[in-house]
C-alpha cells in the first residue's frame, strides 16, 4: 500500500488546492490519502484554516471522497495544534467535524512570558528564544519536549506529527548537541508518554521536501527508541506542494527497515491497523 495521512492545502499554508492534491494522489499510484489542514479549533492562527472555514473544508474533502471514490480512498482529518490554556488535539473538540483521524502537533512552545514558534525562520525562533529565555537554550528546548509531554498526556488524537521539529534549524541556531545525555533524557521521557497514549508516530518527509534540513523527523537516536517501546509508526510526507506527495518515500522505508520495522501503520476507525514495509 501507499498512503499519506499528513497533507496541507491552500485552506492553511499548502500550495495547492484539495482535488489538485489528489490528483497527484492518483498519479503517484497512493491507495489512501488523508488531508490534515492545520488547525487549532476554534481558534485559527496565521497559517492555520480559518475557524469559519472548518465546515467547508471537511464538505470539500468528503465531496472529493466521494467523486474519486473508484480510485483512490480519501480521508479527512487535522494537524490540530497543541498550545496550553487554548487548545488540544483532542477527538471531543473536533466531534461536530466528524474527522476521520487527528495529527497532534506542536509548533508553539508557551512560557509565563509569551510563546515561540519551534517550526519557522531562523531569525524568528531566534528571537522567540531570546526574548522567553536569553542565553538559556536549553531551557528552550526542554519546554519543547515537556509541550510534546503535555500533549501526549492530555490529547485524544491518532498520528504523533514530527516529534522533534525542534531540530528543523539547529544546525544553524546550535540550540543543543543531540549527543548530550540530557537531550537523550528528554527524548527517553517522550517516548515513554507516547507509548502510554497509544498513538501511531510518523517518520516524516518534510523537511526533505522543502530543503531545511536532509534528513527524517525523528532523529535515528529517536526512531529506535520508538522501535524500542513497541510503537508502531507511518510514513508522511507533511505534504505542502503536490510534486512533494510521496518525497523520500523510498529512503523513510530503507530508513524504518533499517531501525527495525517490519511494518508501517495507520489509522482505521478508532483502530489501528498495519501492513507490510
Amino acid at each position: 500500500m501507499k498512503i499519506n495521512f499528513h497533507t496541507h492545502t491552500t485552506y492553511c499554508d499548502g500550495k495547492n488546492s484539495a482535488e489538485e492534491m489528489v490528483l497527484s494522489a492518483i498519479a503517484k499510484g497512493f491507495d489512501i490519502l488523508g488531508f490534515s489542514s492545520h488547525s487549532m479549533f476554534p481558534f485559527g492562527g496565521k497559517w492555520h484554516i480559518a475557524p469559519r472555514e472548518h465546515v467547508k473544508y471537511v464538505e470539500e474533502i468528503r465531496s472529493l471522497a466521494e467523486k474519486f471514490k473508484d480510485k483512490i480512498d480519501i480521508r479527512c482529518g487535522f494537524e490540530a495544534d497543541y498550545f496550553p490554556g487554548l487548545t488540544v488535539p483532542d477527538h471531543d473538540f473536533y466531534k461536530e467535524l466528524k474527522p476521520d483521524f487527528l495529527i497532534g502537533s506542536v509548533h508553539y512552545v508557551a512560557s509565563k512570558k509569551g510563546h515561540y514558534s519551534a517550526d519557522t525562520y531562523v531569525e524568528r525562533i531566534q528571537q522567540g528564544i531570546g526574548i522567553l529565555y536569553g542565553e538559556d537554550k536549553k531551557r528552550a528546548v526542554c519546554d519543547y519536549f515537556q509541550a510534546q509531554r503535555e500533549m501526549l498526556n492530555l490529547g485524544n488524537f491518532d498520528i504523533w506529527g514530527h516529534p522533534d521539529v525542534i531540530r528543523k534549524r539547529n544546525a544553524k541556531l546550535k540550540l543543543f548537541d543531540e549527543s548530550e545525555s540530557w537531550y537523550k533524557d528528554e527524548l527517553k521521557a517522550t517516548v515513554k508518554e507516547a507509548q502510554k497514549a497509544g498513538v501511531i508516530a510518523e517518520i516524516n518527509t518534510g523537511a526533505i521536501a522543502r530543503g531545511a534540513m536532509d534528513d527524517f523527523y525523528p532523529s535515528e537516536y529517536f526512531l529506535t527508541l520508538i522501535y524500542e517501546a513497541g510503537i508502531p509508526v507511518m510514513i508522511n510526507s507533511d505534504c505542502h506542494n503536490a510534486e512533494d506527495l510521496d518525497c523520500a518515500f523510498d529512503r523513510a522505508i530503507a530508513y524504518a527497515k533499517k531501525i527495525g520495522f517490519k511494518e508501517v501503520s495507520y489509522p482505521e476507525a478508532g483502530s489501528i491497523k498495519h501492513f507490510a514495509l
